[in-house]
């Protein structure tokens, strides 16, 4: 038998040979990079580590107990945090689902139009949330609508291009099932793609709803409003207790959202 010659095994083996020597060629200089980085930013650092301890122990007994005795005056800022988070959850699906079909390649009209889809979501993810809550807090004023816009915008780059890809990796079965009835581009997309996508397009808004929600408690330290104003008003005075029951307000929150988060997800599954 031919393919069971020496030779063959032979060649095999070099080929494997190599294969492995470039992957480990690849971990090793992945785990050069990393280690670079982590010396880069003093993380071996263990003198100055060490000394920092006594200082990280005084703030952490200053914060003890949590002090919840301003507990009411924080019940409307989650509520607006809430809010910031679904509105901006819900401003990035709206305009990420048809970008998300202009940014995949079965979908798009033109490679032109490929690319400026791409470009508006390269874009909308690269700059960071903080950055636009400035950004809008200087052009609306204070309040939760720039924290809304800012999560909004900064989502539709992340949310567009899993939305996307999931709709690149659909099975074309069904969408040639759909075109061979002689329907349009609109009509292929709504019966031919969207059924496919729509579960994947769920996990990825709730998963989202989910981040945002811990995003936009960072957003009050810009003016956004919040619970997250509170929580730099708390640090500002230097009321460590305070500050330190918010963090645990939020920190109740943030694991009430993921559970909120999670069921959806199986609900719509």
């Amino acid at each position: 038998m031919e393919n069971a010659s020496p030779a063959n095994y032979g060649t095999l083996l070099d080929r494997e040979v190599r294969q492995r020597r470039r992957n480990y060629l690849e971990v090793g200089l992945v785990l050069a990079v990393v280690v670079s980085a982590c010396w880069y930013v003093d993380l071996f650092d263990f003198a100055r580590l060490w000394e920092g301890m006594p200082d990280m122990g005084s703030l952490f007994l200053e914060m003890l107990p949590p002090d919840f005795s301003n507990w009411k005056e924080w019940i409307m800022p989650l509520v607006d945090t809430l809010g910031m988070s679904i509105g901006g959850t819900a401003l990035a699906i709206v305009f990420s689902v048809p970008i998300g079909f202009l940014a995949a390649q079965n979908t798009t009209p033109h490679p032109v139009v490929y690319q400026v889809a791409r470009g508006i979501l390269n874009l909308t993810r690269a700059v960071p949330e903080l950055i636009l809550g400035i950004v809008l807090v200087a052009a609306v004023g204070f309040g939760v609508l720039p924290g809304a816009l800012a999560l909004g915008i900064h989502s539709i780059g992340m949310v567009g291009k899993f939305f996307a890809e999931s709709i690149e990796h659909v099975d074309p079965r069904p969408v040639e099932a759909v075109e061979s009835t002689g329907a349009n581009r609109f009509q292929t997309i709504i019966h031919g793609y969207l059924p496919q996508v729509v579960p994947q397009m769920a996990d990825t808004a709730f998963y989202r709803w989910e981040y945002n929600f811990r995003a936009s408690t960072l957003l009050g330290i810009v003016g956004a409003g919040g619970i997250g104003f509170q929580l730099i008003g708390a640090l500002r005075i230097l009321r460590y207790d305070e500050m330190f029951a918010i963090i645990l307000v939020i920190l109740a929150m943030v694991m009430i959202v993921d559970g909120t988060g999670a069921l959806l997800r199986r609900r719509f599954k």
